[in-house]
């Protein structure tokens, strides 16, 4: 009888993308893999670049051409030999950045698993505002006559519901929010108009909107700050009239009469935005628009049909404003609160919300809302709703490729990635984890070590093995940090004299999960501000304190939710985050920071 025996581990040989030095090692299948180095070592590329590059390629090469031509392929990675890699699926460190109608229900599918529920298991109402009792016919879509009124009663779909499709608010097209001329970027107020103080009649508008607005009694030679109340009102809302004027074209040297409409400077961008067709167009009149919540839907984004079925009371905008850990124990309650005959379907329907709930709140995630914009969301968040829809899918014998899942994660909530990991495992699966984290690279099954520096001096193996292996591998720059208890020494400032040079404070309201707050920042230290995964520090420094100081610095008013801020002798706010700095396939890390203008400035000279 012939025995095949099954391969244990992915065999690579000659690997040498980017700074791999034609690399040869041995990864086990089934085992959860870390791959260790210092930043620039290589790490990423015999992740990414070999293992995962040439799994998804290989799998995608079995499909048929008609099916490949609709999908994007990578390329053969730079390798001699690569052999039992497995299907593979990556995780990036840097999801991509999302529209501004998705949601965190959207983007987990919970919301689906919602608004079914509605449909099939809500009291409907009825033309007349009766609200019917659930039924096997509303479940099963029939349409039935209201027992009060006799008004015929169609239950809505699922997706009459979404504000993605029919049950989206008429006004603001299901995103929840309008954009308003935001009046504070209009003028520069201490610029005549003549000297361009109605920036949109600048950029949007002619320019003889000024010859027009000192036809009407405007003052265009002094500061704006010095005209009355009567000629700003003009100048910012002004009637459309027509007006008889003769004009100069100083490009051309014509002159000639005509009559123009006066656009005001409100009506200039009302008028712009109307006409946008293409994000170019946007970015032009962006700068004067301010985003509010759609007056129509209150930022629920659903029409007034979408909010009517109530489901244990509650319409279904209420319960996407819950937390996820909430709605989990609301959703429980809703198979006992159905008749007997729609028990078992309210059972089915709700198993399919928790098999996925259960994952995001493994992963940390059960304070946020279904509501929440994607868009709010850390980049560690959105890795991790990611990781969840991956292993909601119950998948086997797939490679999967996480770079840095650890990232954002406070160390009280890496077990709870660590255990996600391990169900990955237990069905079968593979995993290769690129990351920093002491406490995610401990728990691997086996690790590989690249360096020993970054660059032209990384891109090789200096160490392998399980974790006792590397703890006493005298080659290995990361065994002494998985040792417990480590310690890590380092000069810390005296705590008597840390506001000695002053102080940044700010005090807010409430926003997202954050309640209000009042904090001290001492200038001239190094502060980390830190809290586990949802604690709100992306929305206290990203959503708070670096809008209100710019807006300090310009003169703006400060974000709706900051009451105060003050920052003396602060005069420029620098952010330096996660957004990848290359949106053009000739950007270079040279040309990004400017070296490539000095270099031209040498070589001119030579």
């Amino acid at each position: 009888m012939l025995c095949l025996s099954v391969p244990d581990h992915i065999e690579v040989r000659g690997a040498k993308i980017h700074n791999l030095k034609n690399v040869d090692v041995d990864i086990p299948l089934n085992k959860i893999v870390g791959i260790a180095g210092v930043s620039g070592s290589g790490k990423s590329s015999l992740a990414l670049g070999t293992l995962y590059s040439e799994g998804s390629r290989r799998y995608l090469e079995a499909l048929s051409t008609y099916t490949r031509r609709r999908m994007t392929q990578a390329s053969r990675s730079e390798v001699d030999d690569i052999r039992y890699v497995p299907a593979s699926l990556a995780l990036h460190q840097r999801p991509g950045v999302p529209g501004i109608r998705s949601t965190f229900g959207t983007s987990t599918e919970l919301l689906n698993s919602i608004r079914l529920m509605f449909s099939r298991l809500a009291n409907h109402r009825c033309p007349n505002g009766h609200y019917l009792e659930p039924s096997i016919n509303f479940a099963a879509m029939l349409d039935i006559h209201c027992p009060v009124c006799g008004a015929e009663v169609r239950p809505p779909s699922a997706e009459e519901l979404a504000f993605n499709s029919t049950g989206a608010c008429r006004s603001c097209g299901g995103t929840g929010v309008v954009h308003e001329v935001d009046e504070t970027t209009l003028v520069d107020e201490s610029k005549t108009i003549d000297e361009g103080a109605v920036l949109p009649w600048q950029t949007l508008m002619w320019s003889l909107m000024k010859d027009i607005a000192r036809d009407m009694g405007v003052r265009t030679d002094v500061p704006y700050r010095e005209l009355t109340d009567k000629e700003k009102e003009i100048v910012l809302h002004g009637a459309p009239d027509k007006h008889h004027l003769l004009y100069y074209n100083e490009k051309s040297g014509n002159a000639g009469e005509m009559d123009f409409t006066y656009y005001s400077a409100v009506y200039t961008v009302e008028n712009a935005l109307s006409k946008v067709k293409d994000e170019k167009g946007m970015k032009r009149v962006e700068r004067f628009l301010k985003m509010g919540p759609c007056p129509c839907c209150n930022g629920t984004r659903l029409s007034e049909e979408a909010r009517a079925p109530l489901l244990r009371g509650l319409s279904l905008d209420k319960v996407c404003q819950m937390s996820l850990s909430e709605l989990e124990d609301w959703v429980k309650e809703v198979p006992d609160s159905m008749p007997d005959e729609m028990k078992p379907m309210a059972r089915n329907i709700c198993e399919a919300f928790h098999d996925t709930s259960k994952r995001l709140i493994d992963l940390g995630l059960g304070y946020l809302t279904l509501d929440r914009p994607t868009s709010t969301l850390s980049t560690g968040e959105r890795q991790r709703t990611q990781l969840a829809r991956s292993v909601r899918n119950r998948t086997t014998g797939v490679l999967y490729v996480l770079d840095e899942p650890s990232i954002g994660l406070h160390p009280a909530n890496i077990d709870g990635l660590l255990g996600v990991m391990d169900d990955l495992i237990a069905d079968g699966n593979s995993i290769v984890i690129v990351d920093h984290d002491t406490q995610a690279l401990s728990h691997s099954d086996w690790l590989v070590e690249l360096g020993p520096g970054a660059g032209a001096d990384g891109g090789r193996v200096i160490a392998e093995g399980t974790v006792e292996n590397l703890e006493q591998n005298k080659n290995s720059r990361i065994g002494r940090f998985l040792r417990n208890g480590n310690p890590d020494l380092r000069r810390r400032a005296d705590s008597a004299g840390m506001f000695d040079l002053g102080n940044i404070s700010m005090k807010t309201g409430a926003i997202h999960t954050v309640k209000p707050l009042d904090i001290k920042i001492p200038k001239g230290r190094f502060t980390v501000v830190t809290g586990v995964s949802g604690s709100g520090k992306t929305t206290m420094v990203l959503d708070s304190l670096i809008p209100a100081l710019e807006a300090q610095l310009t003169g703006r008013p400060l974000p709706s939710h900051v009451k105060s801020v003050s920052a003396e002798g602060i005069e420029h706010v620098k952010l330096i985050d996660a957004t990848p700095i290359g949106i053009n396939v000739r950007s270079t890390v040279a040309t990004y920071a400017n070296v490539h203008d000095e270099l031209r400035k040498v070589f001119a000279k030579t």
